[in-house]
Order: structure tokens, then sequence, then C-alpha cells
């Protein structure tokens, strides 16, 4: 999804940085923008519940079809709905190669997968919506691998404190294995996946 808003204007209207380099523009003006940022109207419920839907779709870069196409296939499972809309966005390829260390943020993983520089068990995919299952290998094409992002990206660069444990990544490598689906205190959204439900539901 194009996002054409300013990223640091767009983290402060959800109270969240998207991208690390929004973190300290956030810090140091963590309220809404415009001249009445700072007054902070109490909220309805319906206000509430739609911030939060809005943080998730800006966390995975999602239009708002998508998100209800994905909180439809999680209402229709047998588990917690909130869990598994979660479980069901944290297997998206875009959302992987995040979490795997190969691109910095979500923007910039989308685009590597519609620029079609990954492999999904040998195939090309260029479909950042590509649901992956247990087993399905995620690795940067062979003709990629000496473009400057992944050059930065196999010396660890965009590796956080702690790997997603449900991959298994080799980061010099450029290769990562979906072991099993997330479980959701391993995923790193931020939200009340209870709101959401109750957005979708009304």
């Amino acid at each position: 999804m194009n996002q054409s808003r300013p990223k640091v204007r767009l983290s402060r209207a959800l109270g969240m940085p998207l991208t690390p380099k929004c973190v300290k523009y956030f810090e140091r003006r963590p309220f809404p923008p415009g001249q009445h940022g700072r007054a902070r109207p109490k909220h309805s419920d319906y206000k509430v519940r739609l911030l939060e839907k809005q943080r998730l779709k800006a966390q995975y870069n999602l239009r708002e079809s998508q998100l209800r196409h994905a909180f439809d296939r999680a209402a229709s499972r047998p588990g917690k709905t909130g869990e598994e809309l979660i479980v069901d966005l944290e297997t998206r390829l875009d959302a992987l190669v995040l979490r795997a260390g190969f691109a910095r943020t979500i923007y910039q993983a989308r685009q590597i997968v519609t620029h079609q520089h990954l492999t999904v068990n040998g195939r090309r995919v260029d479909r950042p919506s590509a649901r992956l299952r247990p087993g399905d290998v995620i690795e940067v094409a062979e003709r990629s691998r000496q473009k400057t992002p992944f050059v930065i990206a196999a010396a660890g660069a965009h590796v956080g404190e702690r790997t997603a444990p449900y991959l298994s990544v080799d980061v010099s490598g450029l290769t990562a294995r979906l072991i099993r689906l997330p479980l959701r205190r391993e995923v790193p959204v931020i939200c009340d996946e209870q709101l959401i439900v109750e957005f979708y539901s009304r």
C-alpha cells in the first residue's frame, strides 16, 4: 500500500513510532499533529476502537480491505478471533521478511517482495500478502544478494534484540524458514486485538 502521508505525522496521530527513523521525532513531540494536538480530547468508545484498528493496519502497511479480509478469515477459525487475526497477518510474506531481519521497515520489506528479490521454496514470489505455512523457506534471490540493501542485511544490521522464535534464520546466508505458526505473545505488534474484534463486530 502506498502511504503518501508522512510517516512521522502518521506516527504521532497513531501514538506510536512506525519506523526506527520516526522514534526520535515521536519522542520529541509525542502528541498528535495539528494545532489542537496537545489538547488530547477524550475519545469516544468508537474512536478508541477505530484508533486501535488503524494502529494495527499501519504496522502491517495494509489497506482496509486487506485487514477486513484477514479478520473474516480469523473469525471463521475455532480459536480466539483476535489472536487468529494476528497470526494470519504475521504469516504474510512481507511481515516475515521484516522479522527475519532482511528489511529495516515493513515498507522496505514490501518493496523487496514486489521487486521480486525473494523466492519461497525456490520459486519467485512478488505478492507481499502471500501467506506462508510451517516449513516454507524464504531466500533472497542469488542475483539480488550483491545489492546494497542485502549486503547491509547480511551483516546483521536489521536483526532485532530477539529473533522471532517461530523463524529459523541464517542472516549471513539471507535465508529463513517458518518453523511453526507464531503465538500472540511472540508477535511484536502493539495493539489490543480485542478492541479490533469489537470494532468489526459492532
